[in-house]
This record gives C-alpha cells, structure tokens and sequence, in this order.
C-alpha cells in the first residue's frame, strides 16, 4: 500500500464535516424560499446548491481519474447549461441536501485515500494552466465554503 499524506487525510476530515455541518443547516431552510431567485439572471438557493452538487461530481471524477495519470487532463465545467440541465429550481429541497452531502463524503473518501505521490499529479481542467492535484483537493474546499456562505446568508 502507498503512503498517504497526513495533509490529505486533513482535507478530506474538513470536507466531511464542512458538509455535515452545512446540511443540517441547509435542512432548516423552507422550501418556500429556497426557490426564489434574488434578482432576475442570478440563481435561487436551489441552484447555488445544485451548481455544488455539479462541483462535487465533477471533482470526484477528477480526484480519482488524476491518480492514473501524470499530467490529467479533464475539460471544463459549463456551469449554466449544467444547472439548467438538471432542473434544480424544480427539484425538493430535501433531496438537493441529501444528494449533496452523499457526494460530499465520496468526493472525502477518494480525498482521504489518495497516495502521497500522487498529490503532485498535474492536472489541467478545461485547458488551464496545470496545477497539482493537491492544490485541486484544497480548491474543491475553499469553493464549496464559498457558496456555502451564500447559502446561509439570510
């Protein structure tokens, strides 16, 4: 077995409990509010949510694709064609936080397990200038805090 990193298994802790922490926060929310939009071309709560939902899947498929391969290469995210795909202003709630929060703990459980000489895999997403996987790991958190914040905001 290859050697994980202590900074690793760090992030992935953080991811789990960032993501229990605001699900049974975002679980208060009323469903009534949730789906208003603040402002004409901006996104309701359902789709800030939705748009992690996407985060989270896109990362773990990247988490674990970069770890066969040095330099990854994956492609972009289009996040407005992505949200307005799956229809989240028209989705419960309930189910929202629940798809996102059990992708949260996949997305910390491929974090946690990956190998210490793989944190420096390459990666380049949707022709961007490389950087290491680690430094993706630790984005995919500071994104997800991000968006968090404009969930909770009243």
């Amino acid at each position: 077995m290859r050697e994980q990193s202590e900074r690793v298994r760090e992030l992935a802790a953080e991811i789990r409990a960032e993501g229990e922490r605001a699900a049974a926060d975002l679980r208060r929310l009323d469903e009534a509010v949730v789906g208003l939009r603040p402002a004409p071309g901006k996104w309701c709560k359902k789709e800030i949510l939705g748009h992690l939902i996407d985060s989270a899947a896109n990362n773990h498929q990247r988490f674990v694709r970069a770890q066969f391969g040095d330099p990854f290469t994956f492609p972009g995210y289009e996040q407005e064609p992505w949200v307005a795909v799956h229809r989240y202003r028209d989705r419960s709630w309930a189910e929202l936080v629940t798809v996102w929060n059990a992708l949260n703990l996949q997305v910390a459980a491929v974090v946690e397990g990956v190998p210490a000489d793989r944190l420096q895999t390459k990666c380049s997403i949707g022709g961007a200038e490389p950087v290491s996987l680690e430094l993706l790991m630790q984005d995919y958190l500071r994104h997800m805090r991000h968006h968090l914040q404009q969930l909770e905001r009243a």
